[in-house]
């Protein structure tokens, strides 16, 4: 599946943005690789130098899908290697959430949904794009994701697999963590993940607000009030939730699915009446109120995916294009400039679903 191919095409009406995008993405690509990527404790791995920890699951997940998709062999087996050197002390088919700059888990060498989530879903990747024993790697970690993060009663996926189900916080899901286009790849592995990816969608359209904006964390099926898990800001669309528009539009134009189209298309018609990226805050309430004076560029670049499914969108899809394609990458600033990549793949026309 090489990087630009557009082998898997996407569903009927999806915009494009215009010009070279591919180029463009493939141009970001290599200054991301060239930040970001470094080699040491014998592997390769994504560092995070705006986190808590340099090594963290999100950002070798990232790797993984990211390096997938160019079809960057060295670099996902460098990853790989380097996943598969620190597994969660509570099931070792998951991977221990924080590293420090030795390589050594920390904080209890614990899981991160979401790290786990990508890490399988780069396995089947890799495994279409070069075969082996890719997919067997994948098959143990997504029946280790539903045995250890996903809740067995709301068939949501908890935080991690620390948050066991006498924990509270086993009530809690992160809804950047809703990667529907995953589930519906392991549904081929297990059938199992239809219902997981059904019960997140059908509180995706649940949640009521006239912004289509979803919490960072909802706690028994809806957003939490204050701080739950990091901030006062936790049932807002912060940090976390920014991702959403995102995740949810990678399923929408990868399947056409209508739940997924209806949810993407409300966030993008509600966010292009700003008119100009530079006025997208930093984060907002549910209901639309600027947490924080923008531009934030983490919270920009996953409204040009949702824009591929606005039928009206393509100038608000342009500017936002053009946005992402003027700005440099900051040597500090991994978030930002790893969700903006992973967006403009998407918006290019090159994800694809295993």
């Amino acid at each position: 599946m090489p990087f630009g191919s557009h082998r898997v095409p996407y569903a009927q009406g999806v915009l494009r943005p215009k010009g070279d995008a591919d180029g463009q993405v493939r141009d970001y690509y290599g200054k991301w690789k060239a930040a970001f990527v470094t080699a040491k404790c014998g592997s390769l791995q994504v560092i995070s130098p705006d986190a808590d920890h340099p090594y963290v699951a999100e950002a070798q997940g990232y790797g993984l899908v990211i390096a997938a998709t160019m079809g960057d062999r060295e670099l996902f087996d460098g990853i790989l290697t380097y996943v598969e050197a620190h597994p969660s002390v509570n099931n070792p088919d998951l991977l221990a959430a924080e590293q420090d700059k030795n390589c050594k888990s920390v904080n209890g060498s614990d899981s991160a949904t979401d790290g786990d989530l990508d890490v399988a879903y780069g396995l089947l990747m890799a495994q279409r794009q070069w075969g082996g024993d890719y997919r067997d790697k994948a098959v143990k970690r997504i029946a280790a994701i539903k045995e250890s993060e996903v809740n067995p009663d709301t068939k949501l996926v908890k935080l991690g697999d620390w948050a066991t189900q006498d924990d509270p916080l086993s009530k809690v899901s992160r809804t950047s963590d809703w990667m529907i286009d995953h589930f519906r790849a392991f549904e081929k592995i297990d059938p199992a993940w239809a219902e997981i990816r059904q019960a997140h969608q059908k509180l995706i359209a649940e949640i009521p607000n006239e912004t289509g904006l979803l919490p960072d964390f909802v706690k028994n099926g809806k957003p939490v009030k204050g701080q739950v898990l990091e901030d006062a800001h936790d049932g807002d669309y912060n940090w976390n939730a920014l991702r959403d528009p995102w995740r949810i539009g990678a399923d929408a134009v990868t399947s056409g699915d209508a739940a997924s189209t209806a949810a993407a298309r409300k966030m993008s018609a509600w966010i292009s009446k700003v008119g100009d990226p530079e006025k997208i805050a930093g984060g907002y309430t549910l209901d639309g109120k600027p947490l924080e004076e923008g531009p934030e560029p983490a919270f920009v670049a996953p409204f040009a995916v949702a824009a591929l499914v606005q039928p009206d969108g393509q100038a608000w899809l342009d500017k936002l294009w053009a946005y992402l394609t003027s700005r440099e990458i900051g040597k500090k600033d991994y978030f930002a400039a790893t969700v903006q990549l992973q967006s403009m793949i998407v918006a290019s026309g090159n994800h694809w679903v295993p």
